[in-house]
């Protein structure tokens, strides 16, 4: 995957282009520049996430999470080269399926709130649908592969689970809409 960079400040961007892991240079507002990028901030905020109390196996999880989603970028910074297959997906599945076994049904929508971990869940899960867009525009514009729409798609969902899994852990329940609420 690409060079390894031992130098920042290339200077090379101050045209308004960036490289490609692939060597071609891309406008810094090209659609794959912005899906990159909103995959990146996604990485961020759930290195934030990990700054809070977490069970020790979530907190490996997102770690592992973390590695994929380096990888994902860098499948995105090399068109035509793929990273993300199925078997991640799959993963996302399991951990789905995993973190939702002992939660209640919902009946009513939650609030993005309750304990900072679970907060930043829900900040995690915005991004991850961001990133989601951006993929998905990428892919309207250019032929990629379909794995990483799907994985982004699969994180988000479990970013929400795990929001609420989250509120549990620190000794509270999911925050409730109220749709008749006096304001």
């Amino acid at each position: 995957m690409g060079n390894r960079l031992s130098k920042i400040a290339t200077r090379t961007g101050d045209n308004g282009t960036t490289g490609l892991g692939d060597g071609s240079r891309t406008g810094k507002d090209s659609v794959r520049v912005h899906a990159i990028g909103e995959v990146d901030e996604l990485n961020s905020h759930i290195g934030l996430l990990l700054c809070e109390d977490l069970p020790a196996a979530l907190r490996e999880e997102l770690i592992s999470i973390q590695h994929d989603l380096f990888d994902l970028g860098g499948e995105l910074c090399i068109p035509g080269y793929t990273l993300i297959t199925e078997p991640h997906v799959v993963r996302l599945d399991a951990l789905l399926e995993k973190y939702n076994a002992d939660l209640p049904p919902l009946k009513d929508f939650i609030l993005p709130a309750g304990s900072r971990a679970a907060a930043q869940s829900h900040v995690c899960r915005t991004v991850c649908r961001r990133a989601e867009r951006s993929i998905v525009g990428l892919g309207n514009s250019e032929t990629i592969n379909d794995k990483p729409r799907q994985y982004v798609n699969r994180l988000s969902d479990l970013l929400f689970v795990l929001s609420r899994v989250l509120n549990r852990h620190a000794g509270g329940s999911d925050v409730l809409w109220e749709k008749d609420r006096e304001r």
